[in-house]
């Protein structure tokens, strides 16, 4: 039995193309390029003019949808696409998305990222109703929100090719609680839509003439795209033959976008919110080494994801940048271990102490975060057993001391090593000589921010500082045992 991982792990990403004659296989390399996302089912649903076509799979987008035989199935000049990852619940097919269902007003494909705070209400008032759910997606319920909802009088019909399908969307959108940025297509436009706090992101971009919409700028950049703008917190646009059109029907509010999407979740190679991750990473550095600077040899990243963060320490602290951790690229999240008396390797298996660099060193350690600490345990034990002579660890972000309810799967807080130790027993828990988290106003300030404002925090910080921006509505109600559980598995 796999141990469990000692990481958040992003939940989805999302890529829609509408309107190029190779739609399908520019999806695939898109769900490519967002892989970091999602790593366990992919799927792409396309409309060829006469009818939809559909294609999921467990596992990584290579494994299935690198077949051309596969690509040509899917034929069409319009396709959106999902990957995954699973929460409690296990991966099954059923809940790999793009969803698809047939209305009164014909077929509509939805891909989702992001988390319903009020899916578990949402489930038991429409199967009240009738519904008959077919997955454990939370992503289902905004499907059944649709096929119920009629068109609401007080708003003016969009200048679209079916206003009224429109309206019925911002209807069922409208009843959401929690976070989304999603994709959606019918057979005459496509949509996207962000929350109104715009917690994850969606891009528009442009290839050829056809309009894309993407979660992250790096799945533009694999296609040769031309990136145009953010989608923006509380917006939906329509993307038909005759164009683009937006549309903003929601109250608006303070944004509050994801902040560790900048600290780890993001690919370093992505403009976010306007910014470029890997220099944010570079900056969060380098304010940690203002803030926590230490006496030692070296700066080494726990790769890869600690690696932006410890070139910037390293050059704000005059420190040598050494790769004293090497990271097998090819063991991927499916191994299975065949024999329990060779679990012990555990993080052996994708990495490994470059022993002649760091021998007999004074070794600063640059990690994104930590999470649970059995992986920062078994890091520093092998960088000890290498021949360091000191290990220093250095974190780039807070504390994680909460769980993410937003659409991340993270550990419930008691298994959070943060949540219940302080610093000091945090670092003789992982046995480094000493050990520093960059704070939040230093967080802040490598975003681009002057620090963070107490009274209304420009990002969601929840997983740092315990304030949710929105309403965690399965718990308020009592509905708490179907949020643990996670009665309606996140999209």
């Amino acid at each position: 039995m796999a141990l469990p991982v000692d990481k958040f792990r992003e939940e989805c990403g999302v890529f829609g193309i509408f309107g190029h004659d190779s739609a399908t296989a520019h999806v695939a390399l898109g769900l490519h390029a967002l892989q970091h996302r999602g790593q366990e089912g992919a799927g792409i649903v396309s409309f060829d003019g006469k009818q939809f076509n559909a294609e999921r799979s467990l596992g990584l987008v290579g494994d299935h949808f690198n077949d051309p035989k596969v690509i040509a199935q899917l034929r069409g000049r319009s396709a959106i696409g999902h990957v995954r990852y699973a929460t409690t619940g296990g991966t099954t097919l059923r809940n790999v998305q793009p969803l698809f269902a047939e209305f009164d007003f014909g077929g509509l494909a939805i891909a989702h990222n992001g988390n319903l705070t009020n899916a578990g209400a949402l489930k038991r008032e429409l199967v009240s109703r009738g519904c008959i759910f077919q997955s454990t997606t939370d992503t289902e319920a905004i499907v059944h929100l649709i096929a119920t909802a009629r068109e609401p009088r007080a708003m003016v019909p969009p200048a679209t090719a079916s206003p009224g399908v429109v309206l019925r969307i911002i209807e069922a959108l409208k009843q959401l609680v929690g976070t989304y940025s999603l994709v959606a297509m019918t057979q005459n436009f496509m949509l996207g839509a962000r929350d109104p706090y715009g917690v994850r992101p969606l891009v528009l971009g442009e290839l050829d003439g056809a309009l894309i919409l993407a979660s992250e700028t790096c799945a533009l950049d694999i296609l040769g795209a031309r990136f145009v703008r953010d989608i923006d917190p509380g917006e939906i646009v329509i993307i038909d033959e005759s164009g683009l059109k937006s549309l903003k029907p929601f109250l608006p509010v303070s944004p509050k976008f994801c902040v560790f999407e900048y600290v780890y979740f993001a690919r370093p190679d992505s403009i976010v919110e306007g910014t470029n991750v890997y220099e944010v990473r570079q900056r969060i550095g380098a304010e940690l080494a203002r803030e926590a600077p230490a006496d030692a040899d070296m700066v080494v990243p726990v790769p890869d994801s600690g690696v932006p963060a410890a070139i910037g320490y390293a050059h704000a602290a005059g420190l040598p940048f050494e790769l004293g951790i090497i990271r097998n690229h090819y063991v991927g999240r499916t191994f299975i271990e065949p024999a329990a008396q060779i679990r012990h390797l555990g993080v052996k298996l994708k990495h490994n102490a470059n022993r002649a660099t760091i021998t007999g060193k004074r070794v600063i350690l640059v990690d994104d975060s930590i999470v649970r600490g059995t992986t920062s345990v078994k890091i520093v034990d092998m960088v000890r057993n290498a021949g360091a002579k000191e290990v220093h660890m250095r974190v780039a972000s807070p504390p994680t001391t909460n769980s993410c309810f937003y659409g991340v799967d993270t550990p419930m807080r008691e298994d959070l090593l943060a949540s219940s130790r302080t610093i000091e027993e945090m670092r003789k828990y992982i046995g480094v000589d000493s050990l520093s988290f960059i704070s939040l106003d230093g967080l802040y300030r490598a975003t681009g921010q002057q620090a963070r404002n107490p009274k209304t925090p420009q990002f969601c910080d929840a997983c740092f500082s315990g304030e949710y921006p929105i309403a965690l509505t399965d718990f308020l109600s009592g509905d708490q045992p179907a949020q643990l559980s996670l009665l309606s598995e996140r999209g």
